[in-house]
């Protein structure tokens, strides 16, 4: 006998039999919606309106003809591409050399940066040997200075090495790129040896059993794991790089081996001759790289930290 023939006459009186026993919905209230959930969409907007607005100004000044900063308050009243065509076809400032420079600088130090930090992290989680926590300890307290207190001494060590090693001297890109990874290796290796921390030691054990060697379970093993710290580092260096200003003009001297930054200042340091709409052009084209690295290395952030949730 199935369960809905052994209820009781009483039982089944109790079980509504039209819709009208069901209980209606709740009207829908503002009020109420705006208290659980509805100022939450407000501080979002808000936020959006903060962070967007920044970014319009600045592309409405870079279409803006005028070329001053009073002309531009209105965003969009006048649009133009003359400040892009003025970026490429000025002689006295080669645009195009300073955002091939920029690339190039950014892109190798940020490289290198995520190389050799990756190796210092390694060697301080995975290796047990002496001086080691001094070394770690050296890393956070070196870093307590920044590079700009550094700027003459930088001048002088770079002025001297020049006439040994004219590679490392003044006005040399090189020398520029190894100024920049001095700076950035104490904090990111430290920053990777937390995120190395994480990753067990039982990996590394059992290929070790296999005969895998240290470079082999470095290079095999724990950098797929630690990719989305790999991708931040790097996206942090060639940040840092491409917006660095003072080291940049204190070791770059010619206008052809300038960055960006150094190079875009020049429309706007002169009293008279201050183009801001050119300015905004430049700075609009310098964020592109930005941005593509950012969407290229979103995948592996995005990916790796999902990695460990999934078995």
């Amino acid at each position: 006998m199935s369960q809905t023939q052994q209820a009781s006459p009483a039982t089944r009186q109790a079980i509504p039999t039209d819709a009208s026993a069901i209980p209606a919905k709740r009207p829908f209230s503002f009020g109420r919606w705006f208290r659980a959930t509805g100022w939450r969409h407000l501080v979002g907007v808000i936020v959006i309106v903060y962070a967007v607005f920044p970014l319009l100004y600045v592309l409405s000044a870079s279409l803006n003809p005028n070329g001053t900063l009073l002309s531009s308050n209105g965003l969009f009243a006048k649009i133009g591409l003359d400040s892009y065509v003025t970026l490429f076809t000025s002689p006295q400032q080669p645009y195009a050399a300073w955002f091939g420079n920029t690339l190039f600088i950014g892109l190798t130090a940020s490289i290198c940066t995520v190389f050799l930090g990756a190796l210092a992290a390694y060697a301080f989680s995975r290796m047990r040997f002496t001086g080691r926590r001094f070394g770690l300890v050296s890393l956070l307290v070196v870093q307590i200075f920044p590079q700009l207190l550094a700027v003459v001494a930088i001048f002088l060590l770079l002025n001297t090495i020049g006439d040994i090693f004219p590679i490392l001297g003044i006005d040399n890109q090189i020398a520029l790129i190894v100024v920049y990874l001095g700076g950035a290796l104490g904090v990111n290796t430290y920053l990777m040896y937390g995120f190395f921390n994480t990753v067990p030691t039982a990996l590394d054990e059992a290929a070790k059993i296999d005969g895998a060697s240290h470079a082999r379970v470095f290079f095999t093993i724990i950098l797929p794991l630690v990719s989305p710290i790999l991708a931040v580092v790097g996206l942090l260096s060639f940040i840092a790089t491409t917006n660095d200003f003072v080291i940049a003009s204190v070791v770059l001297v010619s206008p052809e081996k300038q960055t960006l930054a150094v190079g875009l200042y020049q429309f706007v340091s002169q009293e008279f001759t201050s183009n801001w709409s050119v300015f905004a052009a430049g700075a609009v084209l310098a964020a592109l790289p930005v941005m593509a690295l950012f969407l290229y290395l979103q995948k592996y952030i995005v990916g790796g930290l999902v990695a460990g949730s999934v078995k």
